[in-house]
């Protein structure tokens, strides 16, 4: 997977492809990297109009040396890096592009709460992308909606319960599926090879589903007996 900083001869591609005219989505696949590794550099350094490739590279090195000289400061580039690595993750499990970009941002923002229009900013992306993708997670239960009296708007937020709802979610529709592909091979005749076929379906989704809430019981009494430590 693509990763690591940013070199000088990679802001100096991405500068030459702006004098080009390319998309940000060229310059990425001309650089082997992430768009939002291009979108957010750009973005950080002048935009598409002011980006300067040396003025850029001296600029993230000036935030690399303040934050090592911070304590408690964090490298800016590093946890970029991590995020776009996350994303990636997220990506091959199936998820979209935009909703693994934007549950990879609640996981590493120390808070684990984003409103719409923080989300928006961080991604530089359009709110109906992220209403888009922020709805996609809820409907899997991997963020949970809270509102805030003070702003009168809503935060996404992201809790030590997000993975077992999420995994629970996951064995409901594994149940489901076990009882529909059950009730389809009666329909059809467990003899025949298209009845067969279901029943096995659905004695594999039974099983898995019944392990998947074995594993989630046992995690949970797990996590307990060390949050009481």
């Amino acid at each position: 997977m693509p990763g690591g900083r940013l070199t000088h001869q990679d802001r100096r591609q991405i500068a030459d492809g702006l004098a080009e005219g390319l998309t940000y989505t060229e310059i990425a696949a001309r650089l082997d990297r992430p768009l939002s590794t291009v979108t957010r550099e750009v973005a950080r350094n002048g935009g598409s109009e002011g980006y300067r490739a040396d003025q850029a590279h001296e600029a993230t090195r000036e935030r690399a040396r303040r934050s090592r000289s911070a304590p408690g400061e964090r490298d800016v580039e590093a946890v970029d890096t991590v995020e776009e690595q996350f994303t990636e993750i997220l990506i091959s499990t199936g998820l979209s592009r935009m909703t693994a970009r934007v549950l990879a941002g609640l996981y590493l923002t120390d808070s684990g709460s984003l409103t719409a229009a923080e989300l928006t900013r961080h991604l530089q992306v359009s709110p109906a992308s992220v209403s888009k993708a922020i709805g996609e997670l809820e409907q899997q239960e991997m963020v949970r909606r809270e509102r805030d009296p003070r702003r009168r708007r809503d935060r996404y937020i992201i809790d030590a319960d997000a993975l077992f709802r999420a995994w629970m979610a996951g064995a409901r529709q594994n149940a489901l599926l076990a009882d529909f592909a059950h009730r389809a091979a009666e329909t059809l005749g467990a003899a025949s090879p298209a009845g067969g076929r279901l029943r096995d379906v659905g004695d594999f989704f039974d099983h898995v589903g019944q392990a998947m809430l074995q594993a989630a019981e046992q995690w949970r009494e797990a996590y307990n007996a060390k949050q009481e430590l």
